[in-house]
């Protein structure tokens, strides 16, 4: 039976700990506000994007240049041959008008969204300063819906990438560097329930949450105007179960290691995959089908979906069940593997 005082002393001796760490205050609150921040206005723009575009001095292109110079979306250059190649090689430019012969040639990478939308402003222009005539005239309508921005988008996902990244490192590295220090090894030979001990690093983790999210939600909706379209309990209950999740892949990673570098190395191999393939920052419905199944089975790619259902579509806490019993799953798994695996000295 856990000793409640016990308990308590230690979750607080752990919170005293983390708050006399500077760097602990700057990578659980300021960097998840900084990354918003950063990416936020990087993307939140309401102008559209200035393609990049240039033409080959001595081609077909330069009877064109002044026609695609006075095109709002188009940023053109006139650049020798060399200096163009190697500008669209690094990707300074979307695209390049050149060709030796009687008519233009367009080049670009099709693998690039800017490329492709280059191409199609570029071809656009052309054929109509060389005379064609649109046959149908089309009305436009841009929609730029809050709720529906990449920065509405990307918010959830920073929020589950928050909570997976200090799980792991506010508890895996605290863990270790207790035992690489003898901590633990002292604290085994106190009347301590090593139980309780495991339990407070996990208890402290959920009450730097009451600070850690809803100063990440507030900034979001104050600079970006992005709001929580369901409920505000739904959604603490989806954080609670993220970060249950990943201090218990945070006690894993520190279960065996016996240095701090050992359990970085730990760590990121846990982090960086999951990082790439579960919808942090780009829909991971980029990566081929095959691996579908492999990446919906990831906890974080569950808590990215639970989040994005709760904060952007306004669905309640039934609709994100599936994916709430996938976090218990893997909590439950980690959990286990690492209360057999630890090692105390």
């Amino acid at each position: 039976m856990t000793d409640l005082p016990a308990l308590r002393e230690l979750t607080l001796t752990r919170i005293r700990t983390m708050l006399r760490e500077p760097e602990v205050i700057f990578w659980v609150f300021l960097f998840p506000v900084l990354l918003t921040l950063g990416l936020g206005v990087a993307f939140s723009d309401p102008s559209p994007d200035i393609l990049p575009v240039a033409v080959e001095e001595g081609s077909p292109g330069v009877a064109y240049l002044e026609a695609l110079e006075a095109h709002p979306e188009l940023a053109v250059q006139l650049l020798s041959a060399g200096e163009a190649e190697r500008a669209l090689a690094r990707g300074e430019l979307a695209l390049v008008v050149g060709g030796d012969g009687p008519d233009p040639v367009l080049r670009f990478d099709p693998t690039r969204p800017d490329g492709r939308s280059a191409r199609l402003l570029v071809e656009g222009t052309l054929q109509e300063a060389a005379g064609a005539t649109r046959p149908l005239t089309l009305q436009v309508e841009e929609e730029r819906q809050r709720g529906r921005r990449y920065i509405d988008w990307l918010l959830p996902g920073l929020i589950g990438f928050n909570l997976m990244s200090t799980g792991l490192w506010a508890v895996g590295f605290y863990v270790t560097q207790a035992r690489e220090n003898r901590q633990l090894k002292r604290l085994v030979a106190t009347p301590m329930r090593r139980s309780d001990f495991l339990l407070a690093q996990v208890l402290a983790r959920f009450i730097f949450l009451v600070l850690e999210v809803p100063l990440l939600v507030l900034f979001a909706w104050l600079a970006f105007g992005v709001r929580v379209e369901g409920s505000f309990a739904a959604l603490a209950v989806v954080v609670l179960f993220g970060a249950a999740c990943f201090s218990g892949f945070g006690l894993l990673a520190a279960s065996r290691t016996r240095t701090t570098e050992g359990v970085s190395g730990v760590i990121n191999v846990i982090l960086m995959p999951m990082l790439i393939l579960s919808g942090v920052f780009f829909s991971n419905a980029r990566f081929p089908e095959v691996t579908q199944p492999f990446i919906q089975a990831l906890p974080l790619t569950a808590l990215n979906d639970a989040l994005r259902a709760i904060y952007n579509d306004g669905e309640p806490l039934g609709a994100v069940i599936p994916e709430l019993l996938l976090m218990v799953g893997w909590t439950g798994l980690v959990f286990f593997l690492a209360l057999r695996l630890f090692r105390w000295q």
